[in-house]
C-alpha cells in the first residue's frame, strides 16, 4: 500500500511542480529557475538532515550515489525547464514522464529482471512518445502556435531530461534503503547550488523577475514533497513507485489545457494516451 500512496502523492507533487516551473522558467529562464528551486529545497531539507535525521554510518559509495542521483536530477531539470520555455507543457511533461520506464530499462541493463509483459508495455510507451513528438508544429501554447522547429527542440530537450530523470530514479531507489530521505534529497540541492547557482552569481547573471518568485518558491517546496514521497515508496517497491509517479504527465497536461490554453494536435493527444496506457500496464505488472 505504501508504494501506491507514495507514487500517487509523488505524481500530484510533480504535476504542480511541472506547471509552476513552466511558468517560472518562462519568466526567469531555465538556469535561474533551477538555482532558485535548489536553494529553496536546500533551506527546507537542511534542518531535517542535520537535526531530525542525522547522517548514519554508511559507505562513502552510498553518498556518491546520492550525489549522482542529485546531479542527474539537476541536469534533467535544466533540460526540462529549457523545454518548457519553447514547447507545450503537455508534450514536454509526457516525454519527461517516461523517466519511470527509463529507470526500468536501466534496471534491466544492471541485471534485474522485469515482470513478464513489461517489454511490450515499454514498446507502447516508446510509440506514444514518438507520436507525441512527431505531431509538433500545430499545437497552441497560450493561444500562440508553437511552430515545428520549436516543438521538435522541446521534444529533444524533454527526451534528454527523461533519460537523466530515469537515471536519478534508479540511483535513488538503490540508496533509499540505507539513507534517510533528507540525506537523499539534500545532495541534489547542494549540487544545484554549487553547479548552477554560484556560477550565475559570479557571472552576474542572476536576474529573477519578481513575478517569477512565487512560482520558484512553490516549485522548490513541492519538489521536496515529491522526492520525499518517492523515497518512502521506493524503499518497498521502486518499480511500482516510479511508474505511478510518472502519471504526473496526464495531470499536468489536463491542467495546462485549462490554465495555459494549450491545444494539441490529435496525433499528440493519441501519443499521450499511449504513454499513459503503457505506464499503467507497467504499474499493474510491477504490482
Amino acid at each position: 500500500m505504501l508504494p501506491i500512496v507514495a507514487g500517487i502523492l509523488t505524481a500530484l507533487a510533480f504535476a504542480v511542480s511541472t506547471l509552476s516551473s513552466a511558468r517560472a522558467s518562462r519568466l526567469a529562464g531555465a538556469a535561474p529557475t533551477v538555482a532558485g528551486v535548489m536553494a529553496v529545497g536546500a533551506v527546507l531539507v537542511l534542518p531535517f538532515a542535520v537535526a531530525v535525521t542525522p547522517l548514519p554510518a554508511v559507505p562513502p559509495g552510498t553518498l556518491v550515489l546520492a550525489t549522482l542521483a542529485g546531479a542527474a536530477n539537476v541536469g534533467g531539470l535544466l533540460l526540462a525547464y529549457a523545454a518548457y520555455r519553447v514547447g507545450a507543457v503537455g508534450i514536454v511533461s509526457t516525454i519527461a514522464s517516461t523517466e519511470g520506464a527509463i529507470a526500468a530499462v536501466i534496471s534491466v541493463l544492471a541485471g534485474q529482471t522485469l515482470a513478464p509483459g513489461s517489454g511490450p508495455a515499454l514498446a507502447v510507451v516508446a510509440f506514444g512518445v514518438m507520436l507525441a513528438a512527431s505531431g509538433g508544429g500545430r499545437e497552441l501554447e497560450e493561444g500562440v502556435v508553437v511552430g515545428r522547429a520549436r516543438s521538435l527542440r522541446a521534444a529533444g530537450l524533454a527526451a534528454g531530461a527523461a533519460c537523466l530523470f530515469g537515471l536519478g530514479l534508479f540511483t535513488t531507489g538503490h540508496v533509499s534503503e540505507s539513507l534517510p530521505a533528507a540525506w537523499i534529497i539534500f545532495p541534489g540541492r547542494l549540487v544545484g547550488i554549487v553547479a548552477v547557482g554560484i556560477p550565475l552569481v559570479v557571472l552576474g547573471r542572476v536576474r529573477v523577475p519578481r513575478a517569477a518568485l512565487p512560482f520558484i518558491l512553490l516549485t522548490g517546496f513541492v519538489e521536496v514533497i515529491g522526492f520525499a514521497a518517492f523515497t518512502a515508496g521506493a524503499r518497498e517497491d521502486i518499480a511500482l513507485t516510479s511508474v505511478l509517479a510518472s502519471m504526473f504527465a496526464p495531470l499536468a497536461a489536463v491542467a495546462a489545457f485549462v490554465l495555459f490554453r494549450e491545444r494539441l494536435a490529435r496525433r499528440q493527444i493519441a501519443g499521450i494516451a499511449f504513454v499513459v496506457v503503457g505506464i499503467a500496464i507497467l504499474g499493474v505488472l510491477a504490482a
